[in-house]
């Protein structure tokens, strides 16, 4: 397990590109006032060995040294042990609705960006509690394992989209049987399952999927996203709208928020159902729930003993530095002799 201390130091990384644009231009410009005081000819005979190639590869190394330097100075770490630690906590996990008619704007930026900014408000908000998020749409899909490493559940919520379902819909159901898996039967750790969506359920037996999840000792809360009146679902190719989805009769289809559905499985399972519209709501109603659950022990391991790494990357970097400084930039005798730029045929 690797952890960066100073991930600022990433900016600069912005020099690399800065310098390959000053040596293109550098380059033209040669190319340029060569052109205006001697003919190719000419300038062959002047300076036989003259070498685009080794002006490159000075380039690169150059390049990668910075590169390897900069990696350096945010000083990498490495975990070189992995301990048992106890926590107390809960478990949480975040059912969240990524079929296209979360793509509707009826809310701002759309419904699937307001669930997750509400996910990860949440999140923030958690302690030592466990965390782990399912996407679903036609079907469900576990998209990260119950973890007590609440930055990689923001990062892998934010990747959260309709294409990593195979099918459309909206089946609760799925979502509900794969939530089971989740939590480990030998922790008897208080158990939440936040369900994120807008209502648009098309499956009967959600509701007693709902209820058998709730005999098992599972919180099912449910979140409300989009608004009754509903709103189009947009059609994006390659990030350009290109119209909204429309219907068998070439009517366009109006995805409406259904919270009967969610108010349904919510009083199937003794839960909550919560309007998600206003960010706030949700997110505080929830992490009020959460901080006075009662904890529950439990064991998780993590790395310790991070060591610093950052002296490779300074070595590596100084090494291509040193190669750069004593490459010249003119032909050596066995580049001569293979001529990749063809600079032999040229002169003739």
């Amino acid at each position: 397990m690797y952890r960066i201390e100073e991930p600022i130091y990433f900016y600069l990384l912005a020099i690399i590109p800065a310098m390959i644009v000053i040596f293109l231009l550098v380059f033209w410009w040669k190319k340029r006032m060569q052109r205006t005081f001697s003919d190719a000819a000419l300038l062959k005979k002047l300076a036989p060995n003259s070498s685009t190639f080794k002006n490159t590869l000075k380039l690169i190394f150059l390049v990668v040294g910075i590169a390897f330097l900069v990696i350096g100075l945010t000083n990498p770490k490495m975990g070189t042990k992995l301990k048992t630690v106890k926590r107390e906590g809960v478990d949480v996990v975040f059912a969240l609705d990524v079929s296209k008619s979360m793509l509707a704007e009826d809310i701002a930026p759309n419904r699937l960006e307001k669930s997750k900014q509400i996910i990860s408000k949440i999140i923030d908000k958690l302690g030592s509690d466990r965390v782990g998020i399912i996407v679903y749409a036609g079907n469900s899909y576990p998209l990260l394992p119950i973890t007590t490493d609440h930055g990689a559940a923001n990062m892998f919520l934010q990747n959260a989209n309709p294409d990593m379902v195979s099918s459309q819909g909206t089946a609760i159901n799925e979502a509900l049987e794969l939530a089971k898996t989740y939590y480990n039967n030998d922790e008897q750790t208080n158990r939440f399952l936040i369900i994120i969506s807008d209502g648009e359920d098309h499956q009967e037996e959600t509701k007693q999927v709902a209820q058998n999840l709730a005999n098992e000792g599972v919180k099912i809360y449910t979140i409300g996203v989009g608004t009754e009146k509903g709103g189009p679902i947009p059609m994006r190719l390659n990030g350009s709208m290109i119209g909204y989805k429309k219907d068998n009769k070439g009517e366009t289809v109006i995805s409406k928020k259904i919270p009967k559905v969610l108010q349904g499985i919510a009083d199937a399972s003794n839960g909550t159902y919560i309007d998600g519209n206003v960010t706030d709501n949700p997110v505080n109603k929830i992490a009020n729930i959460i901080a006075n659950a009662e904890k529950n022990e439990f064991e998780t391991k993590q790395f310790s003993d991070y060591k610093d790494q950052f002296q490779w990357f300074l070595a590596l970097g100084l090494l291509f530095l040193v190669i750069d400084i004593f490459l010249f930039d003119k032909k050596t005798k066995w580049l001569k002799k293979v001529d990749l730029f063809n600079e032999e045929n040229n002169k003739k």
